[in-house]
């Protein structure tokens, strides 16, 4: 009996047959000796590789402040069979994954993932080592395991910490809404602030993230005692708390109380001047109500356009949502009321307002002026055939819809976008049935009052003139070519390619052999003519005649070219040359006139020329002989 030792594995791709050499023996008898052939044939077999499956089994070493339910491991099989570790890939659902030990806080999941526990690691200072085992199974039964230890190292990073544990704050009573109180301050990275207890403060707030202390009404005597978390706001693990006791210390003179304490109104662009937004209603704690003096201050472009009348907060000028000076402001204005008590030491309460302009369709959208525009009648699908440029006053300014009375058609072959008013090509155009088209582009405003069915639109006329294109016939050249080809055997073989030019806008000419064509030898495949192959015994002329025209035009025009084909069989002798013969049309000879200028003066002019040309002579003879004289 031949067994497979206990440690060893088998692997086709090193060794595919093992020679096995065995001698038997009887006593009193010859030795024999044989051989066994073991083939190892490949299979698909569950084997977990090192290090997974080593004795120490693979290491993972991550820090502390790593984020909850983070992927740190993940068990992948290679083509072969193996187990191993690989990028994070999805994985057959043919695997199952169990954990061996469960004394971890690491988490396994069904697709072979470790992930960091659901509330992180704890942030220690020394190195926390954690041990998985981990079986894997495949649908077969076959079974493999390893083992993963995840060493945990302490964070690098700065801790959140409060430098006291403890404060004691004291603030005097009358502090009003909104005002700073105090502040707490924590080391860290991304320090973020919240309130813990009470857990619905009904007196104080704080700044998430600068951590200011913020009365949220008119303090009276009070104590409060509120617990405050500091955390990180990219790892919440990591946090401190302090105690904040604030007590609210009586003055003996109390400062005006008002109801309501923040004001907040929103009023549309149209309220008109001298209207009344808020009334407060404040009282002395001395009972001297008439003693009380009402302020408004704050930037000036609020304080230009809104003033105090006693307690009543008013409008001092319109307040115009379509001008630059409102938007600068986000439409928006604050200022702040003033309630001050007189005596001998003045008290005074802070009233915030806050006051939002909303805004009223106002204005009705405007056609622009000669919208004409002329588009040729070649004009391809989708060209532009010119913008329709409304205009609208309502802020935001020019922020309008266009459509099409009537919409695209037979009739009305264009559209236009309704964001940007662009008119376009959608249809053919024909100038012979129409010269012009008047359309109606509706002009409507959007985004311009809080009511959207308040909404303002008009009609505007525009005009679109065809441009008529005369249709030219192509041009071949030339427009007759005598051809001589052997037929071969086999697929179909080019005859020759026409050359032909159609109109200037670059047209796809159109080819169709319009006679001669006999028995269907020929083809035409665009410009290129083809010889089919057939069983022709003797040489064979063919005069063809194929037209060409270019454009959708009624009338169509076109042009014949006449092709002589000589056709010989392969059989039959024929002189080597293969030259392709091309012929051209006679043409009528060219006259060309050539004008020269000439001049004829009268026989009276020749005269006077000639005399005073013997003249001139004369005198210049004596003037030189008296001059020899002397």
């Amino acid at each position: 009996q031949v067994t497979l030792h206990a440690g060893a594995e088998l692997d086709a791709r090193r060794v595919k047959q093992y020679t096995l050499t065995l001698w038997a023996s009887c006593p009193g008898e010859d030795e024999v000796e044989e051989r066994l052939f073991v083939w190892v044939m490949a299979g698909q077999v569950l084997r977990c590789d090192a290090p997974f499956a080593s004795a120490g089994g693979d290491v993972v070493r991550v820090l502390a402040d790593v984020a909850p339910r983070t992927p740190l491991y993940v068990v992948l099989p290679q083509p072969l069979g193996g187990l191993t570790v690989l990028t994070l890939l999805p994985l057959p659902v043919s695997l199952q994954f169990r954990l061996r030990n469960h004394d971890t806080p690491l988490v396994l999941t069904r697709q072979g993932l470790v992930l960091a526990p659901a509330d992180g690691f704890n942030p220690s200072k020394d190195t926390q080592t954690f041990r998985l085992e981990i079986e894997v199974m495949d649908r077969h039964g076959h079974n493999c395991s390893g083992t993963v230890r995840v060493e945990v190292l302490p964070s690098r990073r700065p801790r959140v910490t409060f430098l006291e544990p403890q404060r004691d704050v004291t603030v005097p009573e009358g502090i009003g809404p909104l005002e700073v109180v105090t502040q707490v301050h924590a080391s860290g990275d991304n320090v973020r602030y919240a309130i813990l207890a009470p857990t619905a403060p009904t007196l104080f707030t704080i700044d998430e993230v600068t951590g200011e202390i913020r009365s949220t009404c008119q303090l009276e005597v009070a104590h409060a005692r509120l617990l405050i978390r500091a955390y990180n706001a990219l790892h919440p693990t990591d946090h401190a708390t302090t105690m904040l006791n604030i007590t609210v210390q009586g003055t003996g003179q109390r400062a005006p109380s008002c109801v309501p304490a923040l004001s907040m109104s929103q009023v549309p662009e149209t309220v008109s001047p001298g209207s009344t937004l808020v009334t407060l209603r404040c009282t002395d704690p001395t009972g001297a109500n008439g003693s009380l003096h009402y302020a408004l201050e704050g930037p000036p472009a609020s304080r230009s356009r809104f003033y105090m009348e006693g307690p009543r907060l008013q409008v001092n000028t319109t307040l115009d949502y379509d001008s630059e000076a409102v938007a600068a402001v986000g439409f928006q204005f604050t200022a702040t009321i003033v309630v001050t008590a007189g005596g001998q030491h003045p008290r005074s309460t802070h009233v915030p307002v806050l006051v939002t302009v909303t805004p009223i369709n106002e204005f009705t959208p405007v056609c622009p002026s000669g919208a004409t525009f002329t588009v040729p009648e070649t004009a391809a699908f989708g060209s532009t055939v010119g913008r329709v440029a409304g205009t609208d006053r309502d802020y935001p300014l020019d922020s309008l819809e266009y459509s099409l009375e009537g919409g695209p058609g037979p009739t009305q072959p264009f559209s236009i976008d309704t964001c940007t008013g662009e008119i376009r090509v959608v249809g053919p155009l024909d100038s012979q049935r129409h010269k012009s088209y008047r359309l109606t582009v509706r002009l409507t405003d959007t985004r311009n009052d809080l009511d959207p069915a308040k909404r303002r639109s008009c009609l505007c006329d525009v005009t679109v003139h065809l441009q008529a294109v005369p249709d030219q016939a192509p041009v071949c050249t030339p427009e007759v070519q005598e051809l001589r080809i052997m037929a071969r055997s086999g697929g179909r073989q080019p005859v020759t390619h026409l050359a032909c030019q159609g109109s200037p806008d670059g047209a796809v000419l159109a080819y169709t052999i319009a006679g001669g064509n006999e028995d269907g030898r020929f083809q035409l495949e665009g410009n290129t003519l083809f010889y089919l192959p057939s069983n022709l015994a003797e040489p064979r002329t063919f005069v063809l005649l194929v037209e060409v025209w270019g454009g959708p035009g009624v009338p169509r025009r076109s042009t014949m070219v006449a092709l002589v084909v000589h056709i010989t069989p392969q059989s039959t002798p024929v002189p080597p040359s293969t030259t392709t013969w091309r012929t051209t049309l006679r043409k009528e000879p060219l006259v060309v006139t050539r004008t020269e200028a000439a001049w004829h003066p009268p026989a009276w002019f020749v005269a006077v020329l000639t005399v005073s040309g013997a003249l001139l002579l004369a005198t210049l003879g004596c003037v030189a002989r008296s001059l020899l004289c002397r």
